[in-house]
């Protein structure tokens, strides 16, 4: 019965009907074609990025009379060439340690004790079970700083 609701025909091996179709040469059933709306916008934006990377570049370094001669007679000074592009790098590089430092004053010193204990510090549970077998994996908590020491540089745990 499975094989007669197969959508493949049989394999006929007589001479009068030697013919394979495995599928319909018209498929009505099925996913959608085409590129996905992200990837076309993707290679829209980077498109439009090179062409006007490239129109900026003609713009900051043709001579003006190049400029005239090809129609463009209305564009920004060209002062803008070099103001916008040092104002983005300052920008970035104000940002780029604004943010490091407040980094730096909302992390505690080395020397704390803040660094190793805080509100959420779970020390591990003296409850243990009856045999290995019932609780293979220990519950999560925090490594003692005497227990990592002990383990990194050899050192006895009291």
């Amino acid at each position: 019965m499975a094989a007669m609701m197969s959508p493949k025909r049989p394999l006929s091996l007589s001479r009068d009907g030697a013919s394979v179709s495995l599928r319909d040469a018209v498929q009505t059933t099925g996913p959608k074609q085409g590129a996905k709306p992200t990837e076309v916008y993707g290679f829209v934006g980077a498109i439009s990025t090179l062409v006007g990377f490239m129109v900026f570049l003609i713009w900051a370094y043709l001579p003006e009379s190049w400029l005239h001669t090809m129609g463009v007679t209305y564009y920004p000074n060209r002062y803008w060439a070099m103001a916008i592009p040092a104002y983005v790098l300052v920008a970035i590089l104000f940002v780029v340690s604004f943010y490091t430092s407040l980094n730096y004053m909302a992390t505690p010193s080395p020397c704390s004790l803040n660094t190793l204990f805080d509100e959420y510090t779970r020390s591990p549970s003296g409850v243990t079970s009856g045999s290995q077998t019932d609780r293979p994996i220990h519950p999560i908590s925090d490594i003692p700083i005497t227990t990592v020491n002990a383990l990194v540089f050899g050192a006895k745990v009291d």
